[in-house]
């Protein structure tokens, strides 16, 4: 499952590169940022988890 699409990458990279440097995005840059992002989420899971919780919170992140 995708959670991050790469028109958002390439417009975040373009607002956040300042000077203009970047002119692309390679597409790995999409499937490092989707594991980035589910290897978080599934910490956060474990951290709710041991708190006994059963609603992930920002906290958790």
């Amino acid at each position: 499952m995708s959670l991050i699409i790469k028109s958002n990458i390439r417009k975040v990279v373009k607002e956040l590169d300042k000077e203009n440097s970047i002119s692309s995005v390679a597409e790995e840059v999409e499937t490092a940022l989707d594991r980035k992002v589910e290897d978080i989420l599934l910490d956060a899971i474990k951290r709710a988890k041991a708190n006994n919780r059963k609603t992930l919170q920002a906290r958790d992140l």
